[in-house]
């Protein structure tokens, strides 16, 4: 399996009712949370060394079910109202389920079993989306982590949330999950929980192709991207077509591709972060058959991957006119950039002429390699050796290069040399970079400049001599 990207998601993922896709237009800030009653005394009333109070706890949860089983009483067909009042205590027991004792307390005092119930009769969206927000704070730690993903009915009623209409509860429900997912003590229950349930992959493929809501698409994106990464047969139960004689039993999502390519789109102007999520899981379909088959495919997503990803490149990451800076800023976006391109242009025969690379795109690179040349020249060696993401980011570059080296024809460096792509400085940096690793691309391009420029040829033999 390909390595994970640089920086992973924590698996402590506590989320604060008071985030602006939580909160309320009624809430403008994150209530003061209630302090212990003095008059019981601290030891008895205080939820281990913090100041919160059992009692008024207790009081809360009692409360909550008290409101959601007389409304279920009084069978009205309508949604629930809950009153600002209400709301804003709840938000408060979301708050506080940040803090690790109270994650604990909540534990042993069977608030799981009490918000599940909660979550099964409720008709109000902001309700559901407060309980399982606060689950997702108690699944932020160890041990109680362990506690409320051994509840199966739990395991359950979340994986069919996934198939709800409300964006918030969406966005909880997958930081959750993508908790529970993250620990290493859970993460296999939940793996087979997720491809046992047939509707996740149709639920999440939905989501994924239809939503704009940028948080919820991020969120999601690194969902996916964690399953992916952990279990290699999710994965390709995920992308072999229903009609295979290899797929897996359930809901097959034939188009996965497709929509994740269509929330790549969605978030390309949003959210670079959302986006290099996207690109690693598109990076990761290249590591199996099953998804090398599909991306090869006439009638496939890859032709549509390989141009959005060149658009992003060239129109968005490595513009001419782009300072040092920005480079290095983008590094992680990059490295999964052009390791998808790699791995499309190993594959695309099916769907296109490898010789209609655009100029914009090796230009890219050869700017990339460019400034990691002048980065690693200008810093002290032991800071380029603490920069592993933009070493990785001049190794991927250069084996795309390398590739890309056999299909540049005379006319092509021709045309790279007069569109100012392919500078003395530029040259210089990418010959660095290919003539000890990949002597045969460095050999080809410098035959080619011999006939195209000699004098920067010349410049390029002594430097680099054969």
């Amino acid at each position: 399996m390909d390595s994970k990207r640089d920086v992973e998601q924590d698996a402590g993922d506590a989320n604060s009712p008071c985030s602006e896709s939580s909160q309320s237009p009624e809430l403008d800030r994150n209530p003061s949370p209630p302090p212990a009653d003095e008059e019981e005394g601290d030891d008895v009333d205080a939820i281990g060394d913090t100041v919160y109070s059992k009692h008024w706890l207790f009081s809360t949860l009692t409360r909550l079910i008290q409101m959601v089983t007389k409304h279920a009483e009084e069978s009205s067909d309508g949604p629930m109202d809950l009153s600002n009042d209400d709301e804003e205590d709840l938000c408060r027991v979301w708050d506080m389920a940040m803090d690790k004792d109270v994650a604990g307390f909540l534990q042993e005092f069977k608030a799981t079993d009490i918000l599940l119930g909660v979550i099964a009769k409720s008709q109000c969206p902001r309700l559901t989306e407060i309980c399982v927000g606060i689950l997702g704070n108690i699944a932020c730690f160890p041990e109680t982590s362990l506690a409320l993903s051994q509840n199966d009915d739990l395991g359950d009623v979340l994986l069919l949330l996934l198939g709800d209409t409300d964006p918030p509860t969406l966005l909880e429900t997958c930081r959750l999950l993508l908790t529970c997912v993250s620990q290493k003590d859970v993460c296999s229950l939940w793996l087979k929980r997720l491809k046992q349930q047939p509707s996740v992959c149709s639920n999440i493929c939905f989501i994924i192709s239809s939503s704009t809501n940028a948080d919820l698409l991020e969120k999601v994106g690194e969902l996916v991207d964690k399953m992916f990464d952990l279990d290699e047969d999710l994965m390709r139960s995920w992308v072999t077509p229903k009609d295979d004689p290899e797929a897996a039993d359930g809901d097959s999502c034939v188009d996965v591709a497709f929509c994740l390519l269509e929330a790549a789109k969605q978030l390309r102007s949003e959210s670079l972060n959302g986006l290099e999520i996207y690109l690693h899981i598109f990076q990761l379909l290249t590591t199996i058959s099953e998804g090398i088959r599909i991306l090869r495919a006439a009638d496939g997503p890859g032709k549509s991957i390989w141009d959005f990803v060149c658009e992003v490149v060239c129109e968005d990451l490595c513009q001419t006119d782009d300072l040092p800076v920005v480079v290095q800023e983008q590094r992680g976006i990059l490295v999964q950039a052009f390791a998808v391109l790699q791995a499309l242009y190993k594959c695309q025969d099916q769907w296109s002429s490898k010789g209609d690379t655009s100029l914009s795109l090796i230009g890219a690179v050869l700017r990339v390699l460019h400034f990691h040349s002048e980065y690693k020249d200008s810093c002290k060696e032991e800071e380029y050796s603490e920069n592993e993401q933009l070493q990785t980011l001049a190794e991927v570059s250069t084996a795309f290069l390398s590739d890309l080296s056999p299909e540049i024809s005379k006319k092509t460096m021709a045309d790279l040399i007069r569109g100012g792509y392919l500078t003395e400085k530029t040259c210089l940096a990418a010959a660095g970079c290919l003539h000890t690793l990949f002597a045969t691309a460095f050999e080809h391009l410098s035959l080619l400049l011999s006939e195209v420029d000699p004098g920067l040829a010349g410049k390029l033999k002594k430097q680099f001599p054969v």
